[in-house]
């Protein structure tokens, strides 16, 4: 992605309350609050515009990662109707997108939601509530048009607080990025019980490659949320039964390094003394001595 100017107002001053962004030289803009403060979020003017919308949260049982993406030529009715009509008591924020030129149709909204409910759930990080996918065709010239439109959202979700969007890159991704900066790639490896894996420190945690290995069977000390973890991967067909272990069927992003090394090792386990590099040093070590 481009480098880009983001403009974040607080409108309250606070960090998680209601807040307006926007990327230099784009014609979108975002507005997102939390549940609590929806009545304020709601009076805004940029919502009686066509848009695309989402109520993400979290699963009380498995806390899990819960989504809802709509569509609506006036978001502000359309969110009233959600209101009225559905519990969604997952439903803790609000994420919405609309032009500032007022030139979004249609069409153009329904391809963005589509395309967004697809992305959403081929990134395996979230459980999207849509009972179907949506979408829509366009010409070719405004197909690409709202690609660009989606590239920008995607890049101002992390920011917002919604990173199921942006996929970890891949370890031959990250070796290039890191050979253009000139900064040395720390490739780790963890290896015990007979299998092994490999990963690295990423943006958002720790990242696990595609082709590493995990234990079949969990140990009685294996943390709560690992299980979960594991259960979840299982599910999504990201963690499969290859024969005495499972193995990893694309790069995963976990949100730490014990979390990566909890799923693999089937226990509870320090990522910062158990990952290691080449050299066999941890990767505590490696940081202490970079």
């Amino acid at each position: 992605m481009q480098p880009v100017t983001i403009k974040l107002f607080l409108v309250n001053g606070s960090p998680i309350g209601l807040r307006t962004a926007e990327l230099s030289n784009w014609s979108g803009k975002a507005i997102a609050g939390p549940r609590s403060g929806l009545e304020e979020l709601l009076e805004r003017p940029e919502l009686a515009n066509p848009g695309v919308y989402m109520l993400s949260g979290e699963d009380a049982e498995s806390g899990n990662s819960l989504i809802y993406i709509g569509e609506s030529e006036n978001v502000c009715k359309r969110l009233r109707q959600h209101i009225r009509t559905e519990e969604k008591d997952y439903w803790t924020h609000t994420h919405i997108f609309v032009s500032k030129d007022e030139n979004l149709t249609k069409s153009h909204i329904r391809y963005i939601e589509g395309r967004m409910i697809e992305k959403a759930e081929n990134s395996k990080q979230v459980k999207v509530m849509n009972s179907a996918a949506s979408g829509a065709s366009l010409p070719e010239a405004d197909r690409a048009d709202m690609d660009v439109f989606i590239e920008r959202m995607i890049q101002l979700l992390p920011v917002l607080g919604i990173h199921y969007f942006t996929t970890p890159a891949t370890s031959t991704d990250k070796l290039s990025s890191f050979n253009k900066n000139k900064r040395q790639l720390q490739q780790l490896y963890y290896s015990s019980k007979g299998i092994k894996a490999t990963g690295m420190r990423s943006e958002g945690g720790f990242t696990v490659f595609t082709g590493s290995e995990a234990v079949r069977n969990i140990t009685n000390s294996c943390p709560k949320p690992a299980q979960n973890y594991r259960t979840k991967l299982i599910e999504q067909g990201i963690l499969v039964d290859i024969g005495n272990c499972y193995g990893f069927t694309q790069d995963y992003e976990f949100l730490s390094p014990s979390a990566a090394s909890d799923v693999v090792a089937g226990g509870s386990t320090s990522g910062m003394l158990h990952w290691k590099d080449k050299q066999g040093r941890s990767l505590k070590d490696v940081e202490r001595e970079e």
